[in-house]
C-alpha cells in the first residue's frame, strides 16, 4: 500500500522556497571558454570603434543629431508616461535593491553568499569602467547641445555611455550569469536582453542620451559580464573569508556568554625553597587526589595561613636567605557594625549628679566653727 504524500502545485512551490538542508554539490561556476573570450574580444573592439566614431565626428555623430531632431517623444506622446516608469528598471538604486533581494535570498537558501558578493564585484567594476569613461570624456546631452553637428565631447558632461543602459545590462543579466541550469540560464539571458534593448531605447526616446551613448552602453555592460569568470577566484576568496570570520565571532560569543569559573588559592611550593604560587582550586584538589592514589610523589596539601606563614618566616630565619618573600597577611577579624560593638566606657556620663555638685560647694563656702 502506497503512503507517499502527495503535494499539491501551491505545496510543491513552497516546497522549493524552503532552505536547503546544506549547500548543493551541483553548483557550477562559469569558466573563460574560448567562445567567451571571442565573445569578450569581439565586443571590446566594437566599445573602441564606437569610442572612435565619437572622437572623430563621424557619421554616427550625424546619425546622434538626427535622431534628435527627430524628437520621438514628440511622435508617439502616448507613450510618454508609460516609458517614464519602464526607465526606473535602468536605475541603479531600484534595481540594485531588487536584485540584491532575490539574490540574498538565493544565498540563504543555498547555504552561500557567492550570489550577494558576484553582484557586488559587478557592480563596483561598472561604476569604475562607465564612471571613468564618463567624466574622461565630459559628453554633454541631447537637452544641452550647443552646437549643431558636434560631439559635444570635453564640455564637463556624464552620459557617454548611458549609464542608465550599461547598468540595466549588468545588474538583470547577472540573474543569467549566476542561473542553476541551462535552461534558466537561456530563458534570464534573454529576459535581461529585452530588458537593457528597452531601456536603452527608453532614453532615445526621451531625448536623456544620443544613440551612440546607448550603444556603447550595452557594449560597457556586456563586458563586465563576460570578464566576470576572471574574478570567480577573487570571490571564493572572500567567500571563505567571511565564512571564517563569522565562525570566529560565533566562538567568541560562545565562549564570552558562559565564562568558566576560576578560583586561585595560595600554595606553597616546597621544591622551590618556600615560594608562593597562585594556582586553581581545582587543580591543587586534582593533584593531591592523583598523588594519593599513585602513590607518588604527592603535592602539597594547602595549609592554614597563620601556620604556613609562621612556617616560613622559620624558615628564612634558620637558612638567612637573602630572597625576599611575598607578605602574607592573616585574616583579620570579621567586622562588625557600630550598635553590635561593645561599649568602652560605662553608659552615662562621667560628671556627678547636680545635687551632688551643690552639695560640695555649698560645704566648702560655710566656715568650719570650733569645737
Amino acid at each position: 500500500m502506497r503512503t507517499d504524500q502527495i503535494l499539491t502545485r501551491l505545496e510543491r512551490v513552497f516546497a522549493r522556497l524552503d532552505r536547503e538542508p546544506e549547500r548543493p554539490a551541483h553548483l557550477q561556476t562559469p569558466q573563460m571558454s574560448r567562445h567567451r573570450v571571442v565573445l569578450l574580444g569581439s565586443t571590446l573592439a566594437f566599445y573602441l570603434a564606437i569610442v572612435v566614431a565619437v572622437l572623430t565626428t563621424s557619421w554616427l555623430v550625424r546619425l546622434d543629431w538626427q535622431i534628435m531632431f527627430f524628437r520621438p517623444y514628440e511622435q508617439w506622446p502616448q507613450l510618454h508616461a508609460f516609458l517614464d516608469y519602464l526607465v526606473v528598471l535602468g536605475q541603479r538604486g531600484p534595481t540594485a535593491v531588487m536584485v540584491a533581494a532575490w539574490l540574498g535570498w538565493r544565498s540563504w537558501r543555498q547555504h552561500t553568499l557567492r550570489p550577494l558578493i558576484t553582484l557586488g564585484v559587478a557592480l563596483l567594476l561598472l561604476n569604475i569602467t562607465v564612471g571613468s569613461v564618463k567624466l574622461g570624456l565630459g559628453r554633454l546631452g541631447p537637452h544641452y547641445a550647443t552646437e549643431i553637428g558636434s560631439a559635444e565631447l570635453f564640455a564637463g558632461g556624464d552620459i557617454f555611455p548611458s549609464g542608465h543602459t550599461a547598468n540595466a545590462v549588468v545588474t538583470w543579466g547577472i540573474l543569467a550569469y549566476l542561473a542553476s541550469t541551462g535552461v534558466t540560464r537561456r530563458v534570464l539571458s534573454v529576459v535581461s536582453a529585452v530588458v537593457s534593448l528597452s531601456v536603452g531605447a527608453t532614453t532615445v526616446y526621451l531625448g536623456t542620451h544620443w544613440v551612440s551613448d546607448v550603444l556603447l552602453g550595452w557594449s560597457a555592460g556586456l563586458l563586465i559580464l563576460l570578464a566576470l569568470p576572471w574574478f570567480e577566484p577573487l570571490i571564493a576568496r572572500t567567500e571563505a573569508y567571511v565564512f571564517d570570520v563569522r565562525e570566529l565571532l560565533r566562538r567568541r560569543a560562545e565562549t564570552g556568554r558562559m565564562p568558566a569559573p576560576v578560583v586561585s588559592v595560595l600554595t606553597p611550593l616546597l621544591s622551590a625553597g618556600g615560594k608562593w604560587q597562585l594556582r586553581p582550586a581545582t587543580e591543587v584538589a586534582l593533584g593531591g587526589a592523583t598523588g594519593g592514589a599513585t602513590g607518588g610523589a604527592e603535592e602539597p596539601v594547602p595549609q592554614p595561613v597563620r601556620d604556613t606563614v609562621a612556617a616560613t618566616t622559620a624558615s628564612a630565619v634558620t637558612l638567612h636567605s637573602p630572597t625576599t618573600r611575598p607578605a602574607v597577611h592573616p585574616a583579620g577579624r570579621p567586622h562588625v557594625i557600630r550598635s553590635e560593638r561593645t561599649p568602652v566606657t560605662p553608659v552615662g556620663s562621667r560628671r556627678p549628679a547636680h545635687t551632688e555638685r551643690a552639695a560640695t560647694r555649698g560645704a566648702a563656702a560655710r566656715p568650719v566653727a570650733g569645737g
